[in-house]
């Protein structure tokens, strides 16, 4: 129970902080959506694709390893200034090699705002590395706190750079950059970073081993990265950036659940950490499983019941036809859902190679469905290369996961899960609005049955809190 509660309320935390900034984008949609045309609005999709690759290529995904390495010296002062110190040596001569070669290979190939992003891609790797050092040392409160200062700097600067100024692509990347900024610049300060960096506590064993952690990681993230994102590339290279711009309206609304997902992740990362060597580690593992597969199965299924009422009011009539691939890329962050899962027990038992071939796969599969269906349906086809690549990579790791531990699911979970999402979607492309209506209902009804248990849960831990702030 101890394990449960320490997870619940570090998601809980984690939650109220990133809530600010993975859901900025879907809250200021009806902005972008009015004040950007689509060519705009899918050149800034792309450059905000193409700094998520490569900020980890630069670090070799140096952050996961340091907050691996963090969560294991937590109370040592002198290990924790080590890690700290050889940190930030590795950080800033990776910066300083790419900052050159991006000057160099900008002088040949010039493209908009080549400065700008640059100075965007400085700024996110800093700010990448100093939430993963806070959640590493166990200052969630003040990751969050950052992630709050990042999300409402977002909206204000959004909304003076683009609707105030008229700056368009501009004033939205100038946004993003300078909001990661400052919330870097709060952890900085608030975890007084500058005490545990020490140049001269240069490791090279240590280095070598924090990147045996995360060179595998870094295959890892391209992986992620071609089957997350690679559909802009080849919607923008053969169907034009304006189609990638309806691409990018269609994908804002799963990204809610993968964002939801992201902010449980990084909290269910760390339980995993502490407790993979626990004895009632499989039963502890298990539990969490099913609630979240649940949980977040009923979260899908509810955002494709909802969204013929929705849709209409948050997104432009110009970007109507975003509507139809919303269910598709639904399917696919549900399945990623569970992907995710097996994935923080793979990075706590530190078998980052593992993470790597599975998440390779599902690349090239992506890859090979998209570029044969592309040119045949459309956007139907980066959609569909997404949810299959996720489907396989959720099947292999949930059958090499094992021979390692032993994760078992409710009887039922699985027909259930596919009965519901069929019949979602079959009466969500009928576009009647009396079926949607039975739909939203049968959905509700089954999201509360499914989830009953941790519904109860929830209710009695809130009451529980409201009853021990009136007894203070």
């Amino acid at each position: 129970m101890n394990k449960k509660k320490e997870l619940a309320k570090n998601t809980i935390i984690i939650f109220l902080g990133k809530v600010c900034t993975q859901l900025i984008s879907f809250l200021l949609l009806p902005l972008y959506t009015s004040y950007l045309i689509t060519e705009e609005y899918g050149f800034v999709d792309l450059v905000t694709t193409y700094v998520t690759l490569i900020v980890p290529i630069i670090t070799m995904e140096l952050e996961m390893s340091v907050f691996r390495y963090l969560v294991d010296c937590r109370k040592d002062k002198d290990e924790k200034k080590r890690v700290f110190s050889n940190n930030f040596i590795i950080l800033l001569a990776s910066l300083g090699i790419f900052i050159v070669l991006y000057l160099i290979v900008s002088c040949f190939w010039k493209f908009d705002y080549r400065y700008l992003i640059l100075f965007d891609i400085v700024i996110c790797t800093f700010s990448g590395n100093f939430l993963q050092i806070a959640r590493g040392v166990g200052r969630t409160i003040d990751y969050a706190i950052s992630c709050i200062i990042t999300g409402v700097s977002t909206i204000l600067l959004n909304i003076l750079l683009i609707v105030v100024f008229k700056l368009g692509a501009f004033g939205m990347i100038t946004s993003m950059a300078v909001a990661n900024g400052l919330g870097a610049v709060y952890l900085f300060i608030r975890l007084k970073m500058w005490q545990y960096i020490d140049f001269k506590k240069k490791d090279k064993k240590l280095i070598k081993e924090m990147y045996k952690y995360s060179i595998p990681l870094v295959p890892n993230g391209i992986s992620w990265w071609i089957v997350n994102v690679s559909d802009r590339t080849i919607i923008t290279a053969i169907l034009g950036a304006a189609a990638n711009g309806i691409y990018a309206v269609s994908n804002k609304f799963p990204t809610i659940l993968s964002s939801l997902l992201g902010i449980f992740n990084l909290s269910w990362s760390e339980s995993a950490a502490l407790h993979i060597n626990s004895p009632d580690r499989d039963e502890f593992f298990s539990d969490v499983c099913n609630t979240m597969t649940k949980l977040f199965t009923c979260l899908g299924v509810g955002m494709i019941a909802v969204m013929p009422f929705v849709f209409p009011l948050l997104v432009n009539h110009s970007y109507d036809e975003a509507f139809y691939y919303i269910p598709i890329l639904v399917l696919g962050s549900v399945f990623n859902v569970v992907i995710c899962l097996y994935s923080a027990v793979y990075i706590a038992k530190k078998m980052t190679k593992q993470v790597a071939m599975t998440s390779i796969i599902g690349a090239v599969i992506n890859l090979v469905v998209n570029l044969v269906l592309i040119r045949y349906i459309g956007l139907f086809a980066a959609a569909l290369s997404t949810a299959i690549s996720y489907f396989v990579m959720m099947m292999y790791r949930h059958f090499d996961l094992k021979k390692y531990m032993t994760i078992t699911y409710e009887k039922g979970l699985v027909i259930k899960t596919v009965l519901i999402f069929v019949f979602a979607i079959v009466l969500y492309y009928q576009r009647n609005i009396w079926l949607d209506l039975v739909s939203l209902v049968v959905v509700v009804i089954y999201a509360v049955l499914m989830n009953k248990s941790f519904l109860k849960a929830s209710y009695q831990t809130v009451c529980g809190k409201f009853k021990s702030l009136k007894a203070k």
